[in-house]
């Protein structure tokens, strides 16, 4: 199964004020993989930047904070695809490079 992460918080960051929630932006991101890949299973899940974390989610949970990035963050095999609000269409070209080489 594919995985999607979406790491942000509660609180939306404050250039983010306008925009959906990370937790929003993960539903919705999931409503659009299972539209365009309803062949695939990708799964998408949200993880609070803020909460106890372990391994690679505590590594990337980190880097969220301590790089001031801009949440959420999409993260695809260990790749930052996008932070702030992301666009499908960046989403969807590593989704497609990454069911070309499996």
């Amino acid at each position: 199964m594919e995985e999607v992460l979406v790491y942000g918080a509660g609180e939306r960051c404050a250039s983010c004020v306008n925009l959906p929630s990370s937790e929003e932006t993960a539903e919705w991101l999931k409503a659009a993989l299972n539209r365009k890949y309803p062949d695939r299973q990708i799964a998408v899940r949200y993880i609070d930047i803020h909460s106890q974390l372990s391994g690679t989610e505590a590594i990337f949970a980190a880097k969220v904070i301590d790089e001031d990035l801009f949440y959420p963050v999409i993260v695809v095999q260990n790749e930052i695809v996008s932070e702030g609000n992301p666009r499908l269409k960046d989403l969807y070209a590593v989704l497609e490079d990454q069911s070309a080489t499996a």
